[in-house]
């Protein structure tokens, strides 16, 4: 690659708009069309910290152990996780409105499902639905903003309100679920019903329509099936092994299965016509570099969150509402911050805008060290609450900008299955340590002294998974800051 194109690649992965690209206004329809893609995601944020809130009276309604409760929260995991790949693909062949459409559908059924379900059966298997919905709308919503807008500040804007969209949800959420679950859990599940009918009539007026499907085209059935199957193994695997035991037959049989079906469908994928996943997009670095930063923030915050859960219920004694409360200032700050990432990210870059980020993470998890037996919530919590408020929409819109940079048009939705697969299966990963960690060392059951400890045990495992990716991400920050001065020079 000559030193031109070596510019204008990263120029593209960094949202540098061209010169000629000027971003004009937005008209009514553009924004309509942006807000109701963005719903989903905003649905997605609200309906988990929701049912989050509301799993103590689950418990308690239905007479759940712990090992039965947690599958309320993994289920969703469970489908969102092993459905991804599928969605995405589907989004690019089957068209993006009609995936976001049948995806938005399925959550609405889901979500009636676990709310009239009278028996716990049937709130986990609907919680599953709703985790195949997401995994449908998810990688369609996303490629719809790719296909959309045009490269540089426009994407990079609105995929800035893209992220501020979910912070609504996550903020609306940690009071609207601790209201609800005063009435009642079943109104956590059943109030996302009316949204979801609103962002259906939305998509279906206001979204593109797709492009006739190209006749005669072959589904890649073998690969779907294979690679649904592995994902399903893997995440179940990932979620069973803090309660089953990482060598117990059941776990230990889900994860060999996994790795037997993905050898599988690599197979598969070699010889088929028309793959559903091109190999090929599994060397490009943008995409897998922003996977592996998907996974890391994902892991490292959802783990900080459920550490946070715990200290501040089970061990400080707050209830679900206060416990929402004191994290709400990551909402806000993201809804603040979150729309204005587009010029950030065109100013600094994706990667210096990643490297900020775990910079900001790092420094989270290190001032969260010290908890203690009665910590101050504004000198402890507060600062650890609010840096997450800054990592997040700095490095979030910044690793989907990176992720979807190097792929056509035509491999969008699958490129954002991979991207949202690397956040879930991450997540599913990192929290699964941290939950054995707790019940290895009595973090939920033991003496105060025992718990303290399981805590900070916890919390120097996200430490050392943050800094590693903070050095990691240095590395291309320092290069892209080198090759845009001859850039800007020349400019």
């Amino acid at each position: 690659m000559s030193g031109t194109s070596e510019i204008e690649a990263d120029r593209k992965a960094a949202g540098a708009a061209p010169p000629e690209t000027a971003m004009p206004g937005w008209g009514f329809r553009v924004w309509a069309m942006l807000i109701v893609v963005c719903g989903a995601f905003m649905l997605d944020a609200l309906d988990n910290i929701m049912v989050g809130i509301a799993t103590p009276p689950i418990q308690a309604e239905f007479g759940m152990s712990n090992n039965t409760l947690q599958w309320v929260v993994s289920a969703y995991v469970l489908g969102f996780g092993g459905f991804l790949l599928l969605g995405g693909r589907m989004a690019d062949l089957a068209g993006r409105r009609r995936v976001f459409l049948v995806g938005v559908a399925v959550f609405a059924a889901g979500s009636l499902l676990g709310g009239l379900g009278d028996t716990s059966v049937m709130v986990v298997v609907g919680r599953f639905v709703m985790g195949i919905g997401a995994a449908f709308t998810a990688p369609a919503a996303l490629s719809i903003i790719i296909t959309s807008f045009p490269a540089g500040a426009q994407r990079n804007r609105a995929l800035g309100i893209y992220t501020a969209c979910g912070a609504v949800g996550y903020s609306t959420g940690v009071i609207v679920g601790g209201t609800l679950t005063e009435l009642g859990w079943r109104w956590t599940f059943l109030l996302p019903v009316p949204i979801v009918a609103i962002v259906f009539l939305g998509g279906l007026f206001l979204v593109p329509r797709d492009p006739a499907p190209v006749r005669g085209r072959k589904y890649d059935v073998a690969g779907a099936v294979t690679i649904t199957a592995a994902m399903l193994l893997l995440v179940f695997a990932i979620v069973e092994a803090p309660s089953s035991g990482l060598l117990a037959a059941r776990t230990a049989g889900a994860f060999a299965a996994a790795i037997v079906l993905i050898a599988a469908f690599v197979v598969i994928e070699r010889r088929a016509a028309e793959p559903l996943l091109r190999l090929g997009l599994l060397r490009v670095p943008s995409l897998v570099g922003a996977s592996l930063v998907a996974a890391a923030i994902l892991g490292t915050y959802m783990s900080f969150q459920f550490i946070g859960g715990l200290y501040l219920q089970s061990y400080l004694g707050w209830s679900p509402l206060q416990m929402g409360l004191a994290f709400l200032p990551v909402g806000l700050l993201i809804m603040i911050i979150a729309p204005r990432a587009g010029k950030l990210i065109g100013r600094f870059g994706v990667h210096g805008m990643i490297f900020a980020g775990f910079v900001a993470y790092t420094l989270s998890y290190a001032l969260f060290l010290r908890i203690d037996d009665s910590a101050s919530y504004w000198w402890v919590v507060f600062p650890s609450v609010a840096l997450i408020g800054v990592a997040f929409p700095f490095s979030f819109p910044a690793a989907n900008v990176l992720a979807t940079s190097d792929v056509a048009d035509e491999e969008q939705g699958v490129a954002a299955g991979v991207l949202q697969t690397g956040y879930q299966v991450g997540a599913a990963i990192v929290l699964a340590v941290i939950a054995a960690i707790s019940s290895i060392e009595g973090g939920v059951q033991g003496d105060r002294a025992t718990q303290l400890e399981s805590y900070h045990t916890s919390l120097h495992v996200l430490l050392g998974i943050s800094l590693v990716t903070t050095v990691l991400t240095l590395i291309p920050a320092l290069r892209a800051r080198r090759r845009a001065e001859p850039a800007s020079a020349s400019a």
